[in-house]
């Protein structure tokens, strides 16, 4: 049987961790009060004796007086029909300050032979159930404000949605027709459907005299939605000459169009220091009534998850105290449970049904308006159900581990035998097809760092799908990661070994050396394949974030780009072999085996540059991209690591051709502020380390993995692993074979530097969540006031 202290500690919410019951610690509070009553002697007769008459003569008077000061305050919460079981007396007041705000206070009414340590136990205990309330009122009210917002902005939109369906029925519709100024749009009450096809047929009976964005707004008044004034509508009077009310819809630029849009409007307000005119103003159509559609729907979801977590926080912490309470009666063979029980169960986390409320009037909001009056279907939104571990997945992965290893290990002979890693036989294998099957060894090696990240994440509890927004039902699991792994280099090691028996078997090199090339393009085919195999969810998201990647600054930065971004900046040897393996092929070289073709080509070698840049590069726009979003200047000084970062790789590519002193000078001061800067930002800004105020030495406060020795030697393995830079100023060389193998030895360096950095920087931003109490994304919404300017 499972003790209850592990499944409290796996069902807690990781974020709202300190708000849960401090379990452990009433526990050690228990353990001081056994230990206390078994280190008391037995007493002897006449001790027994005159401890019976003592407390004859004086629990009595101590009774009758707790008694009666519990009848003056009527805050006795105990039974007043059977006084004598009443071991404990549970107070509650309100403070001055709040009064909705109740404090519990337990005092003893019997005396216990432990009582200092029940008294320092239900001290304990009250400030536990206290903590409770107040976080669970706390969380209570966010969500049932944001309950209200989420349906004024419901009403909003089937007012709008109401509006255009009226306008297209009855007369043609315009395309782009404007129906609010850019800074325009506001909330209000709602109608029901009659009032509003009044207004509309009133709408259209005027349409002679005012224009069409008059006309919605007008419909919008009638119908209760007012508008506010603001700066980009000072010219929107009404006849009396008042102000009106301007309201604003606000689409996040989260893609391209959205994005330059947003520029542009924003530099013409600031070159144009007047209102905008009628036919400047921005357009609000059917695909931007969805665009909103969607964001409210996306907040309802979020809404309804932060309800049921706020449930299963109720139910866990009332668990807890019934548990605690009932191993403080066995340890001290008293009743007191009952007493204090009956105070947890009228505190407001156990007594409040609004929660409850709110979660069923989520679900029929969102069955109507969001999913046509299908229940299954809205709570497939709602209540995304994971994906159950599969025993085939684990019998695969094993499967295809033993295979990838007695594969491996005949190539090594085949390779061996063949001697192809031999300094006497020619460079041709090597040159060829070394970087092709480099691709794969890398892009494998890093897939499986990726599954060792997300078993420690999820041993450690650490909420990553949280954190990358993944969805629940189809978030890639750490088994299905090794899985792909496995999978992916069985296949490439097989085609190892038949290309190599190829060769051995006297077959045309031009006709084995496209084997290489057609196991990539097999591979490219499965990624980008529609049909809904080889998890496509997955396929797709990684094709969405590369999209991201490379459209940056265009696209809103979330988690999972940035941290896919810094993945490909450890790549950087993956995208040159990509580089040379496509003119490999796209030159014909395969045929002809002149493999100097490419790297003798100016073009090739501009390339070079090119690619070693746009990693950074990436990641440098994102940062200027998320700077321009939050106005946060740590953004500015992320992007300068980058630069610095892109400056390096540059001096060291053109002192890769130009060897003298000048350029090593250069190299060598570039690369050293360029890692001091990329250390600083690991340690202090990405994992949170070298605090010199932190209780554990110069780490951090909080501490996930409970040996601190573990935090000290990843800090100098990854210095270590940082300074590998430093081998190509050295310029270890000794053959073209050995100089393949050690730069594919230090690219598997940067790669395993980069699956042990991950860890760490999402540790860090796990204990940013759960010091702010964030387990429910915060969705924007699209409709929004704005202040008047008179």
């Amino acid at each position: 049987m499972v003790k209850f202290s592990k499944e409290l500690e796996a069902q807690l919410i990781p974020e709202w961790k300190d708000a849960f019951v401090n379990y452990w610690q009433l526990k050690k509070h228990v353990k001081k009060i056994k230990l206390s009553r078994s280190n008391k002697q037995p007493a002897s007769s006449h001790d027994l004796n005159h401890e019976k008459l003592g407390r004859s003569i004086f629990d009595p008077i101590r009774f009758v007086a707790m008694k009666v000061a519990s009848c003056s305050s009527k805050l006795f919460l105990g039974s007043s029909n059977n006084n004598t079981n009443e071991i404990i007396q549970v107070r509650s007041k309100s403070m001055d300050s709040d009064e909705e705000q109740v404090l519990y206070q337990t005092e003893l009414v019997q005396l216990f032979s432990e009582e200092d340590e029940v008294r320092v136990f239900f001290e304990r205990l009250d400030g536990e159930l206290n903590k409770v309330n107040q976080f669970y009122k706390t969380k209570e009210g966010e969500f049932l404000e944001r309950g209200e917002i989420l349906n004024k902005q419901l009403q909003i939109l089937l007012e709008l949605k109401q509006i255009v369906a009226e306008r297209q029925r009855r007369r043609k519709p315009v395309a782009g027709a404007p129906l609010l100024q850019r800074s325009s749009s506001s909330f209000s009450s709602s109608r029901d459907s009659d009032s509003l096809s009044e207004s509309a047929a009133e709408l259209n009976d005027s349409s002679a005299e005012i224009s069409q964005t008059e006309e919605v707004i007008a419909a919008l008044e009638r119908n209760g939605v007012n508008f506010m004034n603001s700066a980009s509508c000072r010219a929107m009077m009404t006849k009396k000459g008042k102000p009106k009310m301007a309201m604003r819809i606000d689409i996040p630029a989260t893609t391209p169009a959205r994005t330059i849009s947003a520029v542009t409007s924003m530099i013409w307000e600031d070159l144009v220091n007047h209102p905008k005119k009628e036919g400047h103003g921005d357009f609000i159509n059917k695909k931007k009534i969805q665009c909103a559609e969607k964001m409210i729907r996306s907040a309802f979801v979020e809404l309804y998850r932060g309800l049921g977590l706020l449930k299963t926080y109720s139910s866990l912490n009332m668990v807890a105290f019934t548990k605690i309470l009932k191993k403080f009666d066995k340890v001290s063979n008293q009743q007191a449970s009952a007493s204090y029980l009956k105070a947890v169960k009228r505190s407001h986390f156990i007594s409040s049904d609004k929660v409850v409320r709110l979660m069923d009037e989520v679900e029929s909001i969102f069955t109507k308006h969001f999913a046509h009056n299908d229940r299954k279907k809205a709570m497939k939104f709602l209540r995304p159900q994971e994906q159950k571990n599969s025993h085939m997945v684990t019998f695969f992965v094993g499967l295809f581990t033993g295979s990838f290893v007695s594969l491996f290990s005949v190539y090594i002979i085949l390779a061996h035998l063949s001697g192809i890693f031999s300094p006497s036989t020619e460079t041709t294998y090597m040159e060829t097809v070394y970087p092709v099957f480099s691709v794969f060894a890398l892009l494998s090696l890093h897939l499986f760092l990726y599954g060792c990240n997300l078993f420690m994440w999820k041993a450690t509890r650490i909420n990553y799908n949280f954190i990358f927004e993944f969805a629940p039902s189809t978030a890639l699991k750490y088994r299905d990661a090794f899985l792909i792994c496995t999978t992916f280099m069985t296949s490439v090691v097989g085609a190892m070994v038949i290309h190599l028996l190829l060769r051995a078997g006297g077959f045309s090199p031009s006709h084995v050396d496209t084997i290489p090339g057609i196991l990539l393009l097999i591979f490219i085919g499965l990624l980008v394949c529609p049909f809904d195999i080889f998890y496509r969810p997955t396929r797709y998201c990684f094709l969405r974030i590369i999209r991201n990647i490379i459209c940056s600054p265009l696209y809103k930065v979330l988690m999972v780009d940035f941290f896919m971004a810094d993945q490909l900046t450890s790549q950087i040897p993956l995208l040159r072999h990509l580089e040379s393996t496509a003119c490999y092929f796209l030159a014909g070289s395969f045929k002809t085996h002149e493999y100097a073709t490419c790297k003798n080509g100016q073009l090739y070698r501009q390339l070079a540059y090119v690619i070693s840049f746009l990693p950074y590069y990436w990641r440098a726009m994102q940062c200027a991209r998320r700077w321009f979003d939050e106005y946060d200047l740590n953004h500015l000084a992320n992007m300068g690591k980058y630069v610095s970062a892109m400056v390096a790789a540059g001096a060291r590519l053109t002192y890769a051709t130009q060897s003298n002193n000048l350029w090593f000078s250069v190299v060598l001061i570039t690369s050293v502020v360029a890692t001091v800067y990329q250390l600083y930002w690991d340690f202090v800004k990405d994992w949170g380390l070298l605090n010199p105020n932190s209780r554990n030495p110069w780490l951090r406060d909080d501490l996930i993995l409970k040996n601190k020795s573990i935090y000290y030697l990843s800090i100098a393995l990854n210095v270590v692993l940082r300074v590998a830079w430093i081998e190509s100023i050295m310029r270890f060389r000794f053959n073209p074979v050995q100089t393949h193998l050690l730069d594919f030895f230090l690219a598997s360096l940067e790669v395993i530097r980069r699956g042990h950095w991950n860890f760490y920087r999402l540790e860090n931003e796990h204990l940013n969540n759960v010091g702010k109490f964030r387990a429910v994304k915060t969705v924007p919404l699209p409709f929004r006031e704005t202040d008047s300017d008179g």
